[in-house]
């Protein structure tokens, strides 16, 4: 069994060695993983006491409901090919008080996941900083792997960014452009290869329901989400999972979908903690989502999961 650092950061060198991608391109039938979002340790309560910038001192309450998710998960038959948190892993952001004890809180839960479910990991806004730099996306790297990478699972290429660098790279304009010449290669590769889907995980939303929405908190600015959108619809990217809402939403640009999933910590709406669970058939792409209530004591029809192994 791999050393525990290593189930952390099984995204290096640009790739998740948990898979071994020569063995991943062909494919080979119907799949599913599950999607989670935004654990968020400590936002709870500071969304409570109306202080989101240093009242997240306690996260009992996220450290119980992202227990109930992996013994939800690790309960699933046929086994998931694989979990990814669509960031916000903690609250802290980066220098503040809270963040490294949330960190291993959340860690020593995670560490439970069954070891055949790869833990996937993108980075969000908590994570790395709202402006983030090379320094706390480099401690990020240290503690959850890569902050951006790729890999294939049954002949479909899944590409994972640090949508940060879209939302506001000042601090490190070099970084984004590396992310952008990168991107651009493995679209070329992806294209190459003759996959089946294409799929993208990242944790602001290019629009929340509408691609020509306005931009807010919760989404890209215009000009980069156009920009982001029509690259992907050029390269046959299929969906594009994120979190950060808080809330369920979604919508569609010229047949890509953005799909934006609730949280498994703090709700902003009317939805209830939760996990997506993303069957990927030869076809096409169908997704639930699942409070983990309803996960945890009925687990999934047999429409999401038909013919997966």
């Amino acid at each position: 069994m791999a050393a525990l650092g290593d189930v952390f950061r099984r995204a290096r060198g640009r790739t998740l060695t948990a898979f071994r991608q020569g063995d991943e391109y062909q494919w080979k039938g119907p799949f599913y993983f599950i999607q989670g979002a935004d654990p968020q340790f400590g936002l709870i309560k500071a969304w409570a006491v109306g202080n989101t910038g240093s009242g997240d001192d306690e996260w009992g309450e996220e450290i119980k409901l992202t227990e109930q998710a992996v013994q939800a998960i690790n309960k699933l038959n046929p086994k998931p090919k694989f979990f990814v948190l669509c960031g916000d892993l903690i609250h802290g952001m980066p220098g503040t008080q809270w963040r490294k004890e949330q960190e291993q809180d959340l860690k020593n839960v995670l560490k439970n996941t069954d070891q055949d479910i790869p833990l996937v990991f993108v980075s969000g806004n908590h994570d790395i900083g709202n402006t983030p730099t090379r320094e706390t996306i480099d401690n990020y790297c240290k503690n959850w792997g890569d902050d951006y990478f790729s890999f294939w699972v049954g002949g479909v290429f899944f590409l994972v960014l640090n949508s940060q660098l879209y939302f506001d790279s000042s601090k490190c304009p070099e970084l984004k452009q590396a992310q952008d010449a990168w991107l651009n290669e493995q679209l070329a590769a992806a294209e190459q290869h003759k996959c089946k889907h294409v799929i993208v995980f990242q944790h602001i939303p290019l629009f929340l329901r509408t691609p020509d929405e306005d931009h807010d908190y919760f989404n890209l600015e215009k000009s980069v989400r156009q920009e982001i959108m029509e690259k992907f619809h050029k390269a046959g990217v299929k969906a594009v999972f994120s979190g950060h809402y808080h809330r369920n939403a979604g919508g569609c640009y010229r047949g890509l979908e953005m799909v934006v999933s609730s949280a498994i910590g703090c709700q902003l709406g009317e939805d209830k903690h939760g996990l997506r669970v993303v069957l990927v058939t030869e076809e096409k792409i169908v997704h639930r989502y699942y409070s983990l209530d309803e996960l945890s004591s009925q687990g999934l029809e047999r429409e999401m999961v038909s013919g997966t192994s």
